[in-house]
């Protein structure tokens, strides 16, 4: 899409609400010469057709990247303040030309020396903030998959991170790990717990 000559760069971030994990951002610019079609707000999305369109947009877009701040960095900065670090890595990391237009879902955005906007509801308005929400959800969706390896007791396979009834359970009896942000408020206090599977460590040490 281009706008009075401007390139637009999509941004949008997924993983605020929950209480695990890292938060993600994306950043894509489409080819107006290839629509992909079925682009919408990632949330509006089945698992299926989100992790369909990633590969498209992957493929056919211009340009994407895809950034993460962790939840050391949300605990120590707040998780708006992180989202926007995410948002930032995410296009710096694609070195936007001079006629860039960044367009960035809500009414936050993050620091940047180029040309910048916010768009209330962009993720279903903006085809390019669109595709930035569809490759940050999966993004993070993955990581989560990896995470519930390492901590299977917590559901994260299925809720993500999320507050959902079984993974406040899942605190209340095994308190927190490492990887919950101890800066949110049903993890404010509890103690780190050590229900983490051996096989994990020694993968990653390997």
């Amino acid at each position: 899409m281009a706008q009075d000559g401007k390139v637009i760069y999509g941004v949008d971030e997924a993983g605020r609400g929950p209480l695990a994990g890292p938060v993600y951002a994306a950043c894509v610019v489409l080819d107006p010469a290839d629509v992909i079609e079925g682009l919408a707000d990632s949330k509006q999305l089945s698992e299926k057709k989100r992790i369909s369109l990633a590969d498209q947009i992957k493929q056919r877009a211009r340009a994407w990247a895809i950034a993460s701040a962790s939840v050391e960095e949300i605990d120590r900065l707040n998780i708006l303040q992180a989202s926007l670090l995410a948002m930032q890595r995410a296009v710096v990391s694609l070195r936007p030309i001079s006629n860039a237009l960044v367009l960035v879902d809500g009414n936050h955005a993050p620091r940047l020396d180029c040309e910048v906007q916010t768009v209330i509801r962009g993720d279903s308005l903006v085809a390019e903030i669109s595709a930035a929400s569809i490759l940050a959800k999966t993004a993070r969706d993955i990581e989560m998959l990896r995470l519930h390896e390492a901590y299977p007791v917590y559901g994260f396979d299925r809720h993500k991170g999320y507050p959902t009834k079984a993974h406040l359970e899942a605190i209340r009896l095994h308190g927190i790990t490492d990887i919950h942000r101890r800066s949110f408020a049903p993890c404010v206090g509890q103690s780190v717990s050590g229900a983490r599977t051996t096989s994990f460590i020694n993968q990653k040490e390997a």
